[in-house]
């Protein structure tokens, strides 16, 4: 049993704990915090509940099956952190190079911060009446008085 918890025990403090439920054997397996913040996965405790004969055959290989798990999902852990870690660092590496650039280079900066293009509101709102329109109602109205007169 303890030799399967060796790995493990050299990253961490494990609490063993035995009793006696009926005629049955309780043995808890409990990984201590190594640091403040760590994930709780990591602390996540292993129970067996069996007789002593089962215990003595089982526990071994379930151990050991635990430990395993265990160190992967360290491993998975510390991997994503870096990764996390590795990508907060080239952002900020980002930011400061842009910072640096645009320090430099203030007609750059003063190119990137030209506004848009400047239209008049007429033409970016459409309207219901277009300026053809307007123009051609005097037109069409000045035809319909000719047609009026006309008429006797």
């Amino acid at each position: 049993m303890f030799v399967e918890l060796m790995p493990l025990l050299k990253e961490r403090t494990l609490l063993i704990t035995v009793a006696r439920v009926d005629e049955k054997v309780k043995v808890n397996v409990i990984p201590t915090k190594v640091k403040e913040g760590e994930d709780q996965a990591l602390t996540t405790p292993l129970s067996f509940t069996g007789s002593a004969e089962e215990l003595d055959s089982e526990l071994g290989r379930s151990l050991a099956s635990y430990v395993d798990g265990h160190l992967a999902l360290g491993c998975t852990l510390a991997e994503a952190k870096a990764e996390m870690d590795a990508a907060a660092k080239a952002a900020r590496q980002k930011v400061k190079e842009t910072q640096r650039t645009s320090k430099a280079d203030p007609a750059i900066a003063k190119k990137d911060e030209s506004p848009g293009p400047t239209a008049p509101a007429a033409e970016m709102t459409p309207s219901l009446f277009a300026a053809q329109q307007n123009t051609d109602l005097p037109a069409q109205a000045a035809g319909e008085e000719g047609r009026r007169n006309a008429t006797p």
